[in-house]
């Protein structure tokens, strides 16, 4: 009977420590910095990035990563409406304006790689796109692979990990070729149209992308099957700031979770009313615990995903069968769809 109770004390403790200890967040996380603003300041494009980051007719900005920064500020503050601030930035702009500040967090399809990764006091979340790098050319040109393109040029963008993908595959197969460089998307798609390049290079959905809204049409344009390189994309913030990335990777997670389980912006308010399991009912906030550990409101995720919907509402409407690009899934779905993709286990 000691033995059962000292275990049930030290039980307690532990619980009570791990309670008090979940809900604390850093006093220098930008977490904490984020939520006393009541404002988040998530990054935007300096064009369009078609897809990902493009504003519409009306005005309004639209794409994955928009829809991501919606997703992160409905879960903070309960909607994104009044709390979000979408900030235009260049590519280049991205990683100073994160670290002075001006921004709180970089969603704008950014590859993971080393350089990034140790060398300038950055963390990336769980991937949240897996994209291969391709080259769009002029269909009249006869090109089959990129070999084919040898002597000419291909506009890439500039200070991108795609630039520096492009020239190594180039020097690794023995293809001369320039690269033409631009800050600016619309200014790089634009320089292809008008035939200043052979060939495009860039992630496959910014090229099926840049296909449709060809001024000549779309038939006129291949892409070709070389793939340069493949990248996971992940969300960027502040090297050290543990709180605020695992807000990243929990958003992320959740958005894979609210899939798995069939629940999505229109039918989110049905299961919360009535949750088909614990886990569930724990995910939407109706039993405590989901939000607590990470300082945030346990209904965090049914604000997100009563505002954004599921990962695969995003893409679909985005740039998948919902939108005017129609890009498969393929490795971006999840697991059980033959994708890479998988929730975290909620305990």
């Amino acid at each position: 009977m000691k033995l059962a109770k000292k275990f049930m004390l030290a039980t307690t403790a532990l619980a009570g420590l791990a309670s008090a200890a979940s809900s604390e967040v850093a006093d220098d996380s930008r977490l904490k910095t984020v939520l006393d603003r009541g404002l988040l300041q998530c990054s935007g494009h300096n064009g369009s990035f078609l897809g990902f980051a493009e504003v519409n007719d009306e005005g309004n900005w639209k794409g994955i990563d928009i829809d991501l920064c919606r997703a992160l500020a409905a879960g903070l503050f309960g909607t994104a409406k009044d709390n979000l601030e979408i900030v235009p930035i260049s590519w280049a702009q991205r990683w100073p304006a994160l670290q002075s500040g001006d921004i709180d967090v970089v969603i704008k399809a950014s590859g993971w790689t080393q350089s990034r990764d140790t060398d300038l006091n950055l963390a990336f979340s769980r991937p949240y796109f897996i994209s291969t790098y391709q080259t769009m050319a002029h269909a009249e040109l006869g090109a089959e692979t990129l070999a084919d393109l040898g002597g000419g040029t291909l506009c890439v963008g500039a200070g991108t990990s795609t630039e520096r993908a492009a020239a190594t595959y180039l020097e690794a197969n023995n293809i001369e070729a320039e690269l033409l460089t631009f800050e600016n998307g619309d200014e790089l798609r634009n320089s292809y149209y008008e035939g200043r390049c052979d060939g495009q290079v860039e992630i496959a959905p910014g090229l099926a992308a840049g296909r449709v809204d060809a001024p000549n049409g779309a038939e006129n344009h291949v892409i070709l099957p070389d793939v340069i390189a493949l990248e996971a994309v992940g969300i960027v913030v502040p090297e050290g700031d543990d709180d605020w990335l695992d807000i990243q990777n929990w958003m992320l997670s959740s958005l894979w979770f609210a899939e798995a389980e069939g629940i999505t912006s229109e039918n989110v308010d049905d299961i919360r009313a009535n949750p088909p399991s614990e886990v569930v009912a724990k995910f939407l906030g109706v039993t405590p615990g989901y939000g607590e550990r990470l300082g945030l409101d346990d209904d965090w995720a049914y604000n997100m995903i009563k505002e954004v919907g599921s990962y695969s509402e995003i893409y679909d409407r985005n740039i998948g069968s919902g939108s005017r690009y129609g890009l498969e899934r393929g490795l971006n779905a999840l697991y059980k769809d033959g994708g890479v993709f998988y929730p975290m286990i909620i305990d």
